[in-house]
């Protein structure tokens, strides 16, 4: 005899059959379109490059040992590969800066968004998200005719007496910082707004009531409130920091490398896919562990602050 137990253990066998079959269409695309792209280029990492742009099926390690180290021309040792290790380093110390600099900026603006009255505030936030509305590649052109010798800034700086030469700005890593935190600026405003939002000012009005100084309210009493903006906000900032190629080859002129314009050259001047899919895999993983470490983060501060 069947008992109501065993009736309800089939019951839940039977829903959980049935939401297998209803996700497998999506788990069918995200397979195909996500984790199957990945998979090749996974794959893709152990092959031999071919002589004109492909691969040869043949099983090699080398594209690996290339991401960090290179062999000679004459006595084929492994040496430290200097350049693609300057321009990790130049990637990585671009992307700090620039989500340093972004929240810098941003997060005045984002409280200064917070602080206006209710109906102006979507405003100031259609003005925020407006360069949104135009191209990567016509933004950063934009960046390229303020600061290039006979740009904006220069000729302004020389009419002002600063200077009576143009400062050479185009085409170093100060160039690609301007232009990146430009583009990712409002990365950082919106998840600082979504945080400020949620604040109890009434919590600063009674820090001053306390006699504490500005210093010490923003510091004790805002950043503490809103840190899962800045989190978040330096996240959506540093990962797509990491791999910018459009900003970094337009205003670096392709003489200030990052990893996604070294990535790109492999698979097209350079001739090596193996090594480009390694060099991409690895950023995969940069970018994975700053997830994590993000993730941890989260929710560790979430468990401490109940």
């Amino acid at each position: 005899m069947t008992t109501a137990a065993e009736i309800a253990a089939r019951a839940e066998r039977d829903d959980i059959r049935k939401r297998w079959l209803l996700s497998t269409p999506a788990l069918v695309i995200i397979f195909l379109a996500g984790i199957g792209p990945l998979l090749v280029v996974v794959l893709y990492s152990f092959l031999t490059p071919g002589p004109y742009g492909d691969v040869k099926w043949e099983f090699s390690t080398d594209a690996w040992v290339g991401v960090f180290l290179q062999r000679d021309i004459f006595d084929d040792t492994l040496g430290i590969a200097d350049a693609h290790l300057s321009i990790f380093l130049r990637s990585v110390r671009l992307s700090f800066a620039t989500t340093i600099l972004t929240l810098l900026f941003g997060f005045p603006t984002a409280y200064f968004i917070a602080t206006r009255p209710e109906r102006t505030q979507a405003l100031w936030l259609f003005v925020i998200t407006i360069p949104f509305w135009t191209n990567l590649l016509i933004r950063t052109f934009a960046v390229q005719e303020v600061i290039r010798n006979e740009g904006i800034l220069n000729t302004a700086l020389i009419w002002l007496g600063v200077t009576s030469t143009p400062i050479q700005i185009l085409y170093t890593d100060w160039a690609i910082g301007i232009g990146m935190v430009y583009v990712y600026l409002p990365l950082m405003v919106l998840p600082l707004y979504a945080s400020m939002e949620k604040l109890d000012f009434r919590l600063v009005e009674a820090g001053y009531d306390l006699y504490a100084t500005r210093f010490q309210v923003l510091r004790r009493i805002i950043i503490p409130l809103v840190k899962p903006g800045i989190i978040a906000g330096s996240i959506l900032v540093f990962i797509p920091s990491l791999g910018a190629y459009v900003t970094p080859r337009v205003l670096g002129g392709g003489k200030q490398m990052m990893l996604g314009n070294l990535i790109e050259l492999q698979f097209g001047a350079g001739r090596n896919w193996p090594l480009g899919a390694a060099l991409a895999l690895t950023l995969t993983v940069i970018v994975t562990v700053a997830l994590l470490f993000y993730v941890r983060y989260a929710a560790h501060s979430e468990q401490r602050h109940g």
